[in-house]
């Protein structure tokens, strides 16, 4: 498990100490300031960094959201931001930005997702979902098809594993690919898609 405690305000500035030189040429030795003391440290709960970790993924989310919809009047997607974090990595998870339809290779009419996580790992077909999570400074963007699920009442969106075996439509670490990954997912017609193909 995870261990995680919170840093001094950014605003803080250590008090500079008096006469170094002065101690230095009578003792020899130079007195190094810590950032913080032990007893200053305080742990913060799995809750908490969750909840941090959410507000993150979610301002990424609506950031990406705005970006999205400022590419051309005719391609627009609605904002569907949640996000989840891991539960043994709370400070792990990651953000649904959008949602739409779309024909797509052989499918009509695919519902599908967009994603973004602030970790990197393998996609796969089983109700893990993530596998091999390295978490390392990374992001990773990805958007899968979706179906409504067959529990009767609630009928949530699942993983439409009809498509590709995973539901994967596209899983990258670049931003800019998945930005025209999802644009191209939201044109209609052939025009748009030449317009977002031409995306350096």
């Amino acid at each position: 498990m995870f261990r995680y405690y919170a840093t001094k305000p950014a605003g803080q500035v250590p008090a500079a100490a008096k006469a170094v030189h002065t101690n230095f040429l009578r003792t020899g030795r130079i007195a190094r300031a810590e950032d913080w003391h032990a007893e200053e440290r305080r742990f913060l709960t799995h809750q908490e960094v969750a909840a941090r970790t959410g507000m993150r993924l979610e301002n990424a989310g609506r950031k990406t959201h705005q970006r999205l919809n400022t590419f051309h009047q005719k391609i627009r997607f609605p904002e569907v931001i949640f996000h989840k974090t891991l539960a043994q990595a709370p400070h792990l998870g990651y953000v649904h930005v959008t949602a739409s339809k779309t024909d797509f290779a052989e499918y009509k009419d695919i519902t599908w997702g967009f994603y973004i996580a602030n970790f990197s790992a393998e996609i796969t077909a089983d109700e893990q979902f993530f596998k091999r999570i390295s978490p390392g400074y990374s992001r990773m963007y990805f958007a899968v098809a979706m179906k409504a699920g067959e529990d009767g009442a609630t009928r949530r969106p699942v993983l439409n594993r009809e498509v590709r075996d995973n539901g994967v439509l596209f899983r990258t670490a670049d931003p800019m690919t998945a930005l025209r990954n999802v644009l191209m997912l939201g044109a209609r017609n052939a025009e748009l898609r030449k317009i977002v193909e031409a995306i350096g």
